[in-house]
């Protein structure tokens, strides 16, 4: 399992480093779950302690929004008197971000499947 760690937190570093220097508009974990997916791919097959870590984090996903609760509990007066931006973001994004996922489920769905 510690293997599987570490080889998701060294794509992590990579990503966060060709972020930092060759495409700073991209977060570093968004470029690095990208090369991941990548070296996945190319591999052809997923480890088992890749996919032990992979489950572990999925089961727990709960914890990692609790940051985010405390950040919205903490900065209420704001969120509040900058509610309409507010709103307008997360619809904003949230239909872009359905746009972009049918896109790309329309441009992998045209593409033959793979022969074993």
């Amino acid at each position: 399992m510690i293997a599987g760690l570490v080889e998701i937190l060294i794509f992590q570093g990579m990503g966060e480093l060709v972020s930092r220097f060759a495409v700073p508009l991209i977060p570093g974990p968004v470029v690095g779950l990208v090369l991941l997916l990548t070296w996945l791919r190319l591999r052809k097959r997923v480890p088992s302690a890749v996919a032990s870590v992979a489950g572990t984090l999925t089961q727990h996903l709960g914890l990692l929004f609790v940051p985010a609760a405390v950040g919205v509990v903490l900065f209420w007066p704001h969120l509040k008197a900058n509610a309409v931006a507010v709103v307008a973001a997360l619809v904003g994004s949230v239909v872009l971000t359905i746009a972009t996922t049918a896109l790309v489920l329309r441009a992998l769905t045209r593409r033959p499947p793979n022969e074993p």
